[in-house]
């Protein structure tokens, strides 16, 4: 049975390969992203089942608007990907206040409006699937990544009291975390802080152990979303890539040696 697919930053990389994917299969999908003329081809294509709408994420009403001329189009929303977001490189020390806001405004300010919009459609249908794409970044740092990381734990907080709140709706909450993969997104749709000598060395270390082959394939994802899509039960998280696993595997081991080790301490600090 088709579904209507609510998309963020589907515009290119990943929100595209997937907006594709669910339109080749006969879904109907919204696609609401900064810039629809990219979209031209697409929408010609399939005119009456894409709904391209111009929306900025960090703009709260604008949000609500797009929710509302979306359901009012297609008379539904069965699913939301909250794609929309970008990475910002930078060391702690080198980040300036703007940088952090404008990040914290994309990736989770907009991820929350669109969710808070979405919500009150979906408890009346009594049905729906939120989306949140977070990252393996989400669960873990690297250093100069620390300021994306931020906002993709804030994502990951929000999503899983999100999904402990809205279940007795009949609404279910993913999220995604994708390691890295060979988009744009590493490139010209990110930004990078102003550099300090000082982090040089740290840059060169995290570059060198930067390995091509370590970066996914864009097109593979698309059958793990139409997966996670229609599953009757989907999980709260679902790792993309077999590089991100093995990450968290290494660092989620270390910190429970290192709770384990601390362990009398922590329980001497409940204090009854």
């Amino acid at each position: 049975m088709a579904k209507t697919i609510f998309i963020t930053g589907a515009s290119r990389g990943l929100g595209r390969i997937w907006a594709e994917a669910f339109l080749k299969r006969g879904d109907q999908v919204v696609v609401a992203v900064r810039n629809p003329q990219a979209l031209t081809e697409l929408s010609k294509e399939y005119a009456s089942t894409l709904l391209a709408l111009t929306l900025d994420v960090t703009d709260k009403a604008a949000c609500f608007e797009a929710v509302a001329k979306a359901k009012e189009h297609f008379g539904t929303i069965d699913v939301l990907i909250n794609n929309a977001g970008y990475g910002h490189t930078g060391a702690i020390e080198e980040l300036e206040e703007q940088e952090i806001r404008t990040q914290f405004d994309t990736n989770v300010y907009g991820l929350l409006w669109v969710t808070q919009a979405v919500i009150p459609v979906m408890r009346e249908q009594k049905s729906g699937h939120i989306i949140q794409v977070s990252s393996a970044l989400g669960l873990l740092a690297f250093p100069t990544l620390g300021l994306y990381s931020a906002s993709k734990f804030a994502v990951e907080g929000i999503s899983e009291a999100l999904a402990a709140e809205v279940s007795g709706f009949g609404i279910k909450v993913s999220i995604l975390e994708p390691n890295g993969f060979m988009t744009d997104f590493a490139t010209t749709s990110g930004m990078q802080s102003k550099s300090l000598a000082f982090y040089d060395e740290v840059r060169d270390k995290l570059a060198a152990g930067n390995k091509a082959e370590d970066w996914g394939v864009p097109e593979a994802t698309a059958a793990a979303v139409l997966k996670l899509v229609d599953a009757e039960n989907p999980p709260l998280r679902l790792i993309l890539g077999r590089v991100g696993i093995q990450w968290i595997k290494h660092v989620y081991g270390q910190r429970m040696q290192t709770w384990e080790e601390w362990q009398d301490v922590s329980a001497a600090a409940q204090g009854n």
